[in-house]
């Protein structure tokens, strides 16, 4: 039997060891709106997202050393080049050159957990 659901990903969940100094990176890199939710099982804070979208949160577990786990490639709120400066300054690393694609282009940059994450800037409609 084959399995095609129209959104093959459901959340992601990215693991930081200090879930305060994660939920300071993943703002100042994404501009996101994170809150810390204490109310389930494990501390997490949650990427809002439209129900068309994939979201996902961050949690306080142990990350794959050196980007060795999966990339999760989340939006920008601007231009890519910003968002790898402020990757540098809120104490991320950022891997090689910008990648061109038709929809857009992103870069890969590493969290100061250690998780690869991807910095996509879709193309101005």
């Amino acid at each position: 039997m084959t399995h095609s659901p129209d959104n093959p990903v459901v959340w992601t969940e990215i693991p930081v060891r200090d879930i305060e100094r994660g939920i300071a990176f993943y703002r100042a890199v994404f501009d996101f709106s994170l809150t810390l939710d204490e109310s389930g099982p494990n501390p997490m804070a949650m990427f809002k997202s439209d129900t068309t979208g994939v979201s996902g949160h961050i949690y306080p577990g142990t990350p794959s050393e050196g980007g060795k786990g999966p990339t999760i490639h989340m939006i920008v709120p601007d231009t890519l080049e910003a968002a790898a400066d402020r990757c540098w300054k809120a104490g991320g690393t950022v891997q090689g050159d910008p990648f061109p694609l038709p929809s857009g282009r992103f870069q890969y940059a590493i969290d100061p957990d250690g998780n690869s994450i991807g910095l996509y800037q879709p193309t101005a409609a």
